[in-house]
């Protein structure tokens, strides 16, 4: 199938993005002590300070560098210290050592952010010959730079719950009282439908290509499996049950004595959760989160039901208005749904799909070290759709895949039941 010809942005709209891009990500570090900000609590995650200089890196590794004229480093070791994964690049310090990088230092980190900021805007100002190809550039940074926010929050959130003074990054606040949205089931005929990025407007590579595929008739629950119902799954004896599970998750799931969600702990009968906002009871309404595949293959097998299809998420999200509780909310949490009217699909928590990250039909990742930007990471991952309470909302539309491996739970990972009709 043919795909229509993405039109470039301007140069202008582009520039505006990146100024409200970076200046959010240093919203988001403003609270931050430079202490806070060398925090790395696993390989997994990293320091707020890097997550800084990366995004900066890589405007200047796949825009400076090529595109602008005399273009000189203010320090050609970053190179080497801020690549993440891009091999061909060059050689990368250890991931799983960011957190001795005292130097450069926090001030020295944003010093190179304003550096790099001065020479992109005026790269963008400057009308050179390749200024398509800049402004492509520039925008997928703006939304590598956003998918890094995510992260930057999610790893913070993660480092600051090793601390025994569960100390607060934004005062607490109490959740709206809410009752119960009862569960109901949004029917889909199936048949051959269209999934995939159009080619209008940004996408990443591993949106694509546009392509038909078939579905047999199927239902989707009217929101996401909520806390009271895990709850439900823990006192069923769900993480006792080895037939819930599968194999390798039951596996995990015994080395790591998992017993309840990521952060979950029981204190004088309640079960309390930490978050951004300290030490919270658990919210009974509010979408259950930080679980990992394994835990919500087995959820669902004990509700009876199946997770969904990717294809099947993406064809009821299609025509739905993108509206939900994102990061641009700074709620940093999911919320219970205020309504019946209020599905869920959008935002609170990604949701894991059955549906491993593979290429879709036809996939060609691009030429170069940004090829590697998806393309090699297409095994032994898990897809996941809609976006959470720490996406940004300009990320989001209905093709969007983000992906991660079945036993990871630190990210803002939900779950919404599927079944057959």
């Amino acid at each position: 199938m043919s795909q229509p010809e993405q039109k470039s942005v301007s140069s202008s709209e582009c520039a505006d993005l990146f100024k409200r891009v970076r200046g959010q990500t240093e919203a988001l570090v403003a609270p931050l002590t430079p202490e806070d900000m060398m925090l790395q609590s696993m390989e997994d995650a990293s320091p707020a300070k890097w997550h800084l200089a990366h995004t900066t890196w890589f405007f200047e590794e796949f825009i400076l560098k090529p595109f602008a004229k005399n273009y000189v480093s203010p320090d050609e070791r970053f190179s080497i210290l801020f690549n993440s994964y891009y091999v061909q690049a060059g050689p990368r310090h250890a991931r799983d050592q960011r957190r001795l990088l005292s130097s450069p230092d926090v001030e020295a980190v944003f010093a190179y952010r304003a550096h790099i900021e001065a020479e992109i805007e005026q790269l963008l100002c400057a009308g050179t010959p390749d200024a398509s190809k800049i402004t492509d550039l520039v925008e997928l940074g703006c939304h590598h730079e956003m998918q890094h926010q995510e992260l930057l929050v999610t790893d913070l959130l993660h480092g600051l719950s090793h601390n025994p003074l569960l100390p607060v990054y934004q005062r607490a606040e109490p959740m709206p009282v809410t009752t119960p949205m009862p569960l109901s089931w949004i029917d889909h005929p199936g048949g051959v439908v269209e999934m995939g990025h159009d080619g209008r407007g940004f996408a990443f590579d591993c949106e694509g290509p546009r392509h038909k595929t078939y579905l047999c008739p199927f239902k989707l629950a009217s929101r996401p499996v909520s806390n009271g119902e895990w709850i439900e799954f823990i006192e069923g004896g769900g993480y006792e049950r080895a037939e819930l599970w599968l194999s390798d998750g039951w596996a995990e799931s015994q080395r790591a004595n998992w017993e309840a969600p990521l952060y979950w702990w029981q204190q004088d009968g309640e079960w309390w959760t930490y978050t951004l906002r300290g030490p919270q009871p658990v919210n009974l309404h509010a979408p259950v989160c930080h679980v990992s595949y394994y835990e919500s293959d087995a959820y669902a097998r004990f509700a009876g039901k199946r997770l969904p299809t990717e294809a099947e998420w993406e064809a009821v999200a299609a025509d739905r208005p993108i509206a939900g509780n994102f990061l641009d909310d700074r709620h940093y949490r999911p919320l219970p749904a205020e309504s019946a009217s209020v599905d869920q699909l959008w935002g609170d928590v990604w949701e894991w799909t059955s549906s491993a990250f593979s290429p879709y039909p036809g996939f060609r990742p691009p030429d170069g070290a940004i090829g590697e930007y998806n393309g090699k990471f297409m095994c032994n991952q898990m897809v996941l759709r809609g976006g959470s309470c720490v996406t940004p909302k300009a990320q989001m539309r209905p093709t969007y895949r983000t992906f991660f491996y079945p036993h990871q739970r630190w990210q803002m990972l939900g779950i919404r039941l599927a079944d057959d009709n």
